[in-house]
Parts: C-alpha cells; sequence; structure tokens
C-alpha cells in the first residue's frame, strides 16, 4: 500500500533538482545554494510538514535548518523519514536547531540517523548575564562539541540579541567565542539579531576570522526589532554578501520570523532580492 508520504511526493510532477540559482558578480565562480530555517514556516510545518516542504523546494531552496517543535525536532516525521523527503526533493537537511539538555543523547542520534551535519543550540542552556555564566556555558558547548565529533556531527550556538550585553566592558558573546574551541563549536551568525544590537557583523569577521561556517540572513525592522523582508530593514545584505569569504560561511539559512502577508510570499520576495543583487 503506497504511503502518504509517498502519494505526495509522486503526485506532483514538480522538480526542484532542475533549479539554479545564478551566481552572483561579486563571486562570479561560485553560486550559492541558500537554505531556509524552517522556523519561518514553523505553522505551515505543524500542519502539513510534506505539502509545506514541497513549497519550499520549489523556490529553490537546496538546503533547510530544522527547529524545534511541540511535534519534535522533525515535525512528527521520523529523522530517516524526513531525510528520505528531502532526499526526494533534492533539498539536504544540513542542520537544526535543538536545546542542550537532558535528552542530548538522544538528540544526537537522531541527527545521525537524519543525516544532518549540524547540530545547533538555538539558546543559552542557563541563566544569568554575565561573565561567570558565558565561561561556564563555553565549557559546556566544548565538551558537547566533542561528543558530536564522535559521532560524526558539528555542534554549534545561534545567537540572539542578548548575547551582545557586556559585563565588565566585556561583551559576553566575544566571551563566549575566546572560550570556545573553534574545531569544537561551530558559531551560527545571526546578523538580524547582531544589527538590533548595535553592532557590525563585520568587525566580527574580522576580529574573529572564519568562525561562523553558518548563518542566519534575516533583515530586521530597526524600530520594531522584528523581521522584514530583504531591502526593507536595517541589515546591509549587499555588503555581508560581499564579505562572505571573511567570515568563513559555508551554509546561509533565511529566517524570517514576522511577514508582510505570509512566509511563502516572504521567501518569493527574499529569493528575488537576492537573485537580483549585484
Amino acid at each position: 500500500m503506497q504511503s502518504r508520504r509517498d502519494f505526495l511526493l509522486r503526485s506532483t510532477a514538480f522538480t526542484a533538482g532542475s533549479l539554479l540559482l545564478p551566481s552572483f558578480t561579486y563571486a562570479p565562480n561560485k553560486s550559492q545554494n541558500f537554505g531556509v530555517q524552517l522556523y519561518s514556516f514553523r505553522n505551515e510545518m505543524a500542519k502539513d510538514a510534506i505539502a509545506t516542504l514541497k513549497q519550499i523546494a520549489s523556490l529553490g531552496f537546496k538546503e533547510i535548518e530544522t527547529a524545534r517543535s511541540q511535534k519534535g525536532h522533525y515535525y512528527g516525521l521520523g529523522p530517516a523519514e524526513m531525510k528520505s523527503v528531502c532526499d526526494h526533493l533534492d533539498m539536504n537537511l544540513k542542520s537544526g536547531h535543538v536545546h542542550l539538555d537532558d535528552k542530548w543523547q538522544q538528540t544526537m542520534e537522531e541527527a545521525v540517523e537524519s543525516g544532518q551535519e549540524y547540530l545547533i543550540c538555538s539558546s543559552m542552556p542557563s541563566e544569568g548575564q554575565n561573565v561567570d555564566n558565558y565561561k561556564k556555558v563555553a565549557e559546556e558547548f566544548n565538551k558537547a562539541g566533542e561528543a558530536c565529533k564522535k559521532l560524526g556531527l558539528k555542534f554549534g550556538y545561534h545567537n540572539h540579541e542578548y548575547e551582545f550585553e557586556t559585563e565588565n566592558n566585556q561583551v559576553l558573546y566575544d566571551v563566549l567565542l575566546s572560550n570556545t574551541e573553534a574545531d569544537l563549536v561551530h558559531m551560527e551568525l545571526d546578523l538580524g539579531w547582531v544589527v538590533v544590537a548595535g553592532k557590525d557583523p563585520l568587525d566580527y569577521f574580522k576580529k574573529y576570522p572564519g568562525r561562523f561556517p553558518l548563518w542566519h540572513l534575516k533583515d530586521m525592522d530597526m524600530n520594531k526589532k522584528e523581521s522584514t523582508e530583504f531591502g526593507k530593514g536595517g541589515l546591509d545584505i549587499p555588503s555581508m554578501m560581499a564579505h562572505k569569504k571573511a567570515s568563513g560561511v559555508k551554509h546561509i539559512f533565511i529566517e524570517q520570523e514576522e511577514y508582510a502577508s505570509n512566509p511563502l510570499e516572504s521567501m518569493k520576495h527574499n529569493m528575488a532580492y537576492l537573485k537580483n543583487l549585484s
């Protein structure tokens, strides 16, 4: 009997694999396979994960990053099933946002089964906006990185705005960077939250070259402090893209949490914006 997954995958004539994004003029010999953070489609993924993934593939996305949901890390699908669906749609499940908690071993094992490369801690595992806590967390991150490395995974951390607060003239995010091992803790820099915090991502590219193999590319309404469509906010996206090499970025995930109308239309706009960059 044909499964629901097989039916949904075979019932469409769409083939994602034939769509390639053109190279940008600032990197003439390289194409960028943009990814999407699925939190952007959180409600849609909760209602029908497979149908939503089909829509995402139709926009030209080649990589995805999952986020924790009420249905688990894979939106009600098993990790192997999630991998299979993405394979059918010619997308790569590259990364996933998770918590560093008492289910960490299970989280890693599921990630191995899903075939993903990165596990990204999406928030600080302990409270305390002070240097001591950030040093303690840095040690936890190094250990998590070691555990991931043994399983063929890569561990990382995704920032928000609060990590750029200071104590005794020390930026807490800098404390985290300085006390984590680059080969064990791979930073995913959310460019939108960096600019909202009043910092310049380019400064971090210079100070910590190569430390940011993953990005969240997110434009931000600087007054509302919420995300918006590309070109409508305070992030200098052309400048960011022109300095990719300095950051060490390998995977760029577009994330948008608020929309002018709906996630699909916003992502169409964002992809068109990137396609037309020069």
